[in-house]
């Protein structure tokens, strides 16, 4: 199964906090982290919210 590879490039101060909220759901406390999740709607409707904070990249699973 394919999992995402995410990384927090922009701040989410000055945005609505319920962006912030998503950013802490995803798992990102700190710019530059980058954490890894599995490839689900529900991840990919969190990295929807918040595109313009993130990257994304998709990296093929074990």
């Amino acid at each position: 199964m394919a999992s995402l590879r995410i990384k927090y490039v922009k701040s989410a101060i000055g945005y609505r906090a319920d962006q912030g909220h998503t950013i802490r759901s995803l798992g990102l406390r700190r710019l530059g982290q980058t954490v890894e999740r599995p490839n689900t709607p529900d991840v990919r409707g969190m990295l929807h919210k918040v595109r313009h904070l993130v990257e994304v990249k998709e990296v093929e699973g074990d």
